[in-house]
């Protein structure tokens, strides 16, 4: 459901994930749909709790038992990743989509060599690969993230945590997958540090011509990375467009308030926080969910559930105020 050239490479439709808690099934994502092309980079924003992570890990069929995804369809150039087998599964992790994970420092095995666990994924997916040639890839692969080939020697322990992030990186682009998934990349890094890592994923994204999602809370991040994002709140997709309409033109109340309360230095504005804080997902209010903590509530938000439509071309949202817009 967002603008692009040519088709889809992913395309999630309706995917629902529960947990089961001993207070009742908690729906952490909630008929969560919308697009990637090849080359995008579609960022899905919001607060912690969110279904954000969720999400992306059910993409990955990674979701951990009391975890499960109920329903909804993920599909990889028309291929649903739902209905494969785990054997299919992990032959396509990695190889056609990838994950980079939140916190590099904890997804890397710290009492094995760097280059060994890039091998690994050459290992599993190329039978007929020598040793010479996965020796030549790690290089390769190393250098294209920019490091030095001599990280292939050492321990997770021995770098920084940007170092370690671009070694995730290398891992998650090492057999030019088309989707890459970017759970919260620039995690723990400061600010200098940050930057160079999302411009080694967007250099290694358009020279193997992948789709990214990337997963974060930051929407000044996303306005610097993202062509494309979705805006979630209490599991629900709540808008979806292109990356410069949505901060000209938020339609979501949540939205505006996430951008407002970014700083600027192009105008001066009084900085404001969201009242109040995300709801429980077990405890849910009646009609839309973000309706205590909205500054344009109306009586419909408090016992209808707004529906998700297309208000204008390549523009979705959920919410009462666009009720008459929507197509």
């Amino acid at each position: 459901m967002t603008s692009g050239n040519g088709g889809p490479v992913l395309k999630i439709n309706n995917l629902t994930v529960e947990y089961e808690t001993p207070r009742g099934m908690l729906r952490a994502a909630d008929s969560v749909s919308f697009e990637l092309r090849p080359g995008q980079r579609f960022g899905l924003v919001g607060e912690s709790g969110s279904g954000k992570t969720t999400t992306a890990l059910a993409l990955m069929r990674l979701t951990q038992l009391p975890g499960r995804i109920v329903d909804g369809e993920v599909l990889l150039d028309g291929v649903d990743l739902l209905g494969l087998s785990e054997n299919e599964m992990r032959e396509v992790r990695l190889a056609q989509i990838s994950y980079v994970p939140q916190g590099a420092m904890n997804s890397l095995n710290p009492v094995i060599k760097v280059g060994n666990q890039i091998a690994n994924g050459f290992k599993d997916h190329l039978d007929s690969i020598s040793r010479s040639e996965i020796s030549e890839r790690i290089v390769q692969v190393l250098q294209s993230v920019g490091l030095d080939p001599a990280v292939s020697r050492m321990y997770p322990h021995e770098l920084s945590g940007g170092m370690k992030q671009r070694v995730a990186i290398a891992i998650a682009v090492s057999l030019g997958p088309k989707v890459i998934i970017a759970d919260e990349p620039t995690s723990a890094l400061d600010v200098v540090v940050q930057r160079e890592v999302m411009l080694t994923l967007r250099k290694l994204q358009e020279e193997i011509g992948a789709a990214v999602l990337i997963v974060g809370h930051d929407m000044g991040l996303m306005a610097q990375f993202a062509s494309h994002v979705g805006v979630m709140y209490a599991g629900r997709l709540v808008e979806v467009g292109e990356v410069l309409d949505i901060f000209d033109d938020p339609f979501h109340p949540y939205t505006r308030a996430l951008i407002a309360s970014l700083p600027s230095t192009s105008r001066r504005h009084r900085l404001t926080g969201i009242p109040g804080l995300p709801p429980a997902l077990l405890e849910l209010p009646g009609g839309c969910s973000f309706n205590p903590r909205c500054d344009s509530v109306m009586e419909v938000c408090r016992s209808a559930d707004p529906s998700y439509d297309q208000i204008r071309e390549g523009r979705w949202t959920s919410c009462h105020l666009y009720a008459e817009a929507a197509t």
